[in-house]
């Protein structure tokens, strides 16, 4: 069984990637709604929830911890990942590869205020690509307008144009640094053009772990999702319905004192 973490919705794209790629495997989706959006919290506060969600995974046995939250792997980056038995498979690893693979030098990065402040990305990049030229910019209103739905609202289409008009010309690539972002991926379309890559990590993140699954042989199972979250059910459940297009979700709510 695989589990994937996320702060709320955007790891969801993750998800998606991960069924695509292994469609008979067990999948088990946390949520920690409680305490959406990340990008305003301290560093302490979010390596104590990364801690309390990974722990909660592993004890759920999941052969794998397939991260959803660039902002918890920000975290992890000057904190260090806690100790689990899964293997855990960090997005900011999944990002640098497919800024390798795309050959790009002047890139810009979207993410979350606390992932931007952390400068991981610009590092992580920087130390893999050594001629990069790297912005990191930070889009502070895109999570809470994917978590309340507003996918098509003017507001968000004016968020997305927002944030970019913050990266310089002539961008290589950008990376969208929060897995809620590529929810918002026409958006980011419309202002960014056909001429720049937009890179989604989830893509090189879900082959990573697939190939090394598929390795192990733990991935022929019952081919099961069960999303879990610790905030509202039932929104969480009608947003379920709506991003993975499925009709009968399999969807868990826990008491908010068992996650942190």
């Amino acid at each position: 069984m695989i589990g994937v973490f996320d702060s709320g919705l955007g790891g969801l794209t993750v998800v998606r990637r991960l069924r695509e790629r292994l469609p008979n495997a067990d999948i088990i989706f946390l949520a920690d709604q409680k305490n959406v959006p990340y990008g305003d919290r301290s560093n302490e506060e979010l390596a104590s929830l990364l801690e309390s969600h990974v722990g909660w995974l592993d004890e759920q046995n999941v052969d794998a911890i397939v991260m959803g939250c660039n902002t918890s792997c920000a975290i992890a980056d000057s904190f260090g990942w806690p100790k689990a038995r899964a293997e855990i498979f960090d997005l900011l690893d999944a990002a640098t590869v497919a800024v390798q693979r795309a050959h790009a030098r002047r890139i810009g990065v979207v993410a979350t205020a606390a992932t931007v402040r952390s400068g991981a990305y610009g590092r992580r990049i920087s130390n893999a690509v050594h001629d990069a030229e790297v912005w990191e910019v930070a889009a502070p209103a895109l999570v809470p307008l994917v978590e309340a739905g507003k996918i098509d609202a003017p507001e968000t289409r004016d968020a997305v144009a927002t944030a970019c008009a913050q990266l310089p010309p002539d961008l290589d690539a950008v990376v969208l640094g929060c897995t809620h972002y590529p929810i918002l991926d026409r958006h980011f379309a419309a202002v960014l053009g056909e001429n720049v890559l937009r890179i989604d990590p989830a893509l090189v993140q879900s082959g990573r772990a697939a190939e090394r699954l598929l390795q192990d042989g733990s991935v022929d199972e019952s081919g099961r999702t069960t999303y879990v979250t610790n905030g509202e059910v039932q929104r969480f459940r009608e947003n379920i319905i709506t991003l993975m297009r499925e009709a009968d979700p399999h969807v868990v709510g826990i008491h908010k004192e068992s996650v942190v």
